[in-house]
């Protein structure tokens, strides 16, 4: 069998599973999903939370396939395996060898961020394509040096910053590299294109961002914690370095069935295709070490989503000697073993566990309130629905058939608006959501 068509049935086995697997065992979308289909039924250039592409996203595939559970895994692992194809491409430029190009993807299989946590859609999950992107076409203009991948570059820097504000940890680190290229060689004017397109793609959604008072840079520090006594600065960092190496304990046992033979490590250091693998690999681990260490914040695990797409290729460049490609009997076995054992363990914690969020019984909320809602106002059609819960207010605006746009503005009467109590209001009727029930208070 090729390497394409091992590549290509990795891939769409990826697919089916981590879709098929989630839309069977649960009973609603997951928290972040909701909220993003929230926002989109109402899309900006920004949100109380986040930039806009985490909301456009599923969104569209709202417009496409409607309140179909199923398509928004799918959307997920559709982000995830374009993340994966952009791996293969890169580690094949790298590594020139497509048999190592696909084991420095199918260890990804080994961390659970591209696998157990995927079927969630949000903003990390938004990042991965374009990470995967940005770091294979910064490596495409370096070493080609054509207009269109720097023009690409910039794009992908863009989405991947409208995705979620942790990206400028990549871009930087891409930066860091640049200002090593550009020393040795000679400056050229089109080192400066892809931050010129990146400035003119972000530039409507910075605007967005003075007219609300920064309410999402505001959200994400607030989401690192305050730093109580100085001792944040050195046990906040500790933990997030304890808590990354824990995540990598499986990737890294898989990577060690890979290694056989007994050869040394040969690595040419001032090589420039290993100073781009190291730097966009570590410069932004490095990075947000450095914030937790300054600034004593909590860095959130699902934060590093993206940060370690390209460990599976930096793994084969190092131990590319030491793998007999002709006997992976053994890696081949705790490979599916892993990659079996993840979807199983989520399927079964789907099923045992009834206090979830993916428990919610959105649909059948939204058809008791339809149906009230109907007895006293059949000349209107809900339209729009208030609240600052996006999960009860996201709900209804995914499950009714009017779907509703939500907005965190208060709403005129004879429209559906939730109170901080979470009512549901106009001038006749008040009901109350609480706990799965609609009871009529009048």
């Amino acid at each position: 069998m090729t390497v394409n068509k091992k590549l290509l049935i990795f891939l769409s086995t990826h697919l089916i599973i981590w879709t098929l697997i989630p839309s069977v065992t649960n009973s609603n979308l997951p928290l972040d999903t909701i909220e993003a289909l929230a926002w989109g039924s109402n899309l900006d250039w920004g949100f109380v939370k986040h930039p806009p592409l985490s909301a456009l996203f599923p969104e569209i595939f709202y417009q496409i396939f409607g309140p179909q559970d199923w398509a928004y895994y799918f959307l997920s692992q559709l982000f995830v395996i374009i993340a994966f194809y952009y791996v293969y491409l890169f580690s094949l430029e790298i590594l020139n060898n497509n048999n190592y190009a696909f084991l420095s993807v199918i260890l990804l299989e080994g961390i659970f961020f591209y696998n157990f946590t995927t079927p969630e859609f949000n903003v990390n999950v938004c990042q991965l394509p374009f990470w995967a992107m940005a770091v294979y076409y910064g490596h495409q203009c370096f070493n080609k040096n054509k207009a269109k991948d720097y023009f690409i570059l910039g794009l992908v820097m863009a989405l991947g910053f409208l995705s979620k504000y942790l990206f400028i940890y990549l871009i930087l680190g891409v930066i860091i590299f640049y200002f090593y290229f550009i020393k040795k060689n000679n400056f050229k004017i089109i080192h400066f294109l892809p931050g010129i397109i990146f400035l003119i793609i972000i530039f409507p959604h910075i605007l967005w961002l003075t007219e609300n008072n920064y309410i999402t840079i505001l959200y994400g520090l607030k989401r690192t914690g305050e730093t109580k006594v100085f001792l944040d600065h050195i046990i906040q960092p500790l933990t997030f370095l304890s808590k990354q190496i824990a995540i990598l304990i499986p990737f890294f046992l898989i990577s060690f069935f890979l290694i056989q033979k007994k050869s040394e490590i040969n690595c040419n250091y001032k090589n420039d295709n290993l100073i781009y693998l190291l730097v966009v690999n570590f410069a932004p681990l490095l990075l947000i070490f450095l914030t937790s260490l300054l600034m004593g914040a909590k860095i959130r695990t699902m934060w590093m989503t993206p940060f370690y797409l390209y460990f599976g290729t930096l793994v084969i460049y190092f131990f590319q000697n030491k793998i007999n490609l002709n006997n992976l009997k053994n890696f081949y076995i705790i490979f599916i073993f892993f990659f079996l054992f993840s979807p199983l363990l989520y399927g079964y914690i789907s099923i045992t566990q009834k206090d979830k969020r993916t428990d919610y019984d959105g649909s059948n909320i939204a058809k008791v309130v339809a149906q009230e809602w109907f007895k006293n106002n059949r000349n209107y059609e809900i339209k729009y629905i208030s609240g600052k819960n996006e999960w009860i207010v996201g709900n209804l605006s995914y499950h009714l058939k009017s779907r509703p746009s939500w907005t965190i503005q208060p709403l005129d009467d004879k429209q559906m608006c939730f109170d901080k109590n979470f009512k549901v209001t106009n001038n006749e009727k008040e009901f109350c959501i609480s706990d799965n029930l609609i009871t009529n208070k009048k």
